[in-house]
């Protein structure tokens, strides 16, 4: 049992949204549902830091994100707290059952519907939202009218 948990916490990259399709039968759609459910604001706040504390660990974001060790092993510690609050307390009975039925994969797939609620939530505040366009004020208006004005056209 040991293993099979710490194998579908390995997919917690999938929270992220990250990976590939994943395929879920009605016991995995349960326990989704039950994870989003039973999450409040604060605690998709807290996966999405956490998911951010991961991405800052990529050499390509060294420059933008600063993220200490300290940091990320608090965070470390939240996300863990939170996924044992969510597979043994507030979802226990849809967690064994898909674990049961549909097996190990499920927890990953159920976490990924989970990681895309956070998400879609993150980048529905506002703010997020105004800079996700910002880069349009810089972009040429005119090489973009002439590319369309030179597309072909569809019949």
């Amino acid at each position: 049992m040991h293993r099979k948990v710490g194998a579908a916490l390995l997919s917690v990259a999938a929270m992220a949204g990250l990976s590939g399709e994943a395929a879920a039968g009605p016991y995995a759609d349960d326990l989704a549902k039950c994870l989003v459910g039973s999450t409040s604001a604060a605690d998709k706040s807290t996966l999405v830091k956490w998911v951010f504390t991961i991405a800052s660990l990529h050499p390509a974001l060294g420059s933008v994100a600063a993220v200490t060790d300290t940091q990320r092993t608090q965070m470390d510690r939240d996300v863990a707290a939170l996924f044992e609050a969510l597979l043994t307390e507030r979802c226990r009975k849809q967690t064994q059952s898909a674990m049961r039925y549909e097996g190990e994969k499920t927890i990953g797939t159920a976490f990924e519907v989970l990681g895309q609620a956070a998400m879609m939530e993150l980048f529905s505040h506002p703010s997020v939202a105004k800079g996700l366009g910002a880069f349009t004020e810089h972009l040429d208006q005119k090489k973009l009218e002439a590319l369309l004005e030179k597309a072909p056209q569809e019949d």
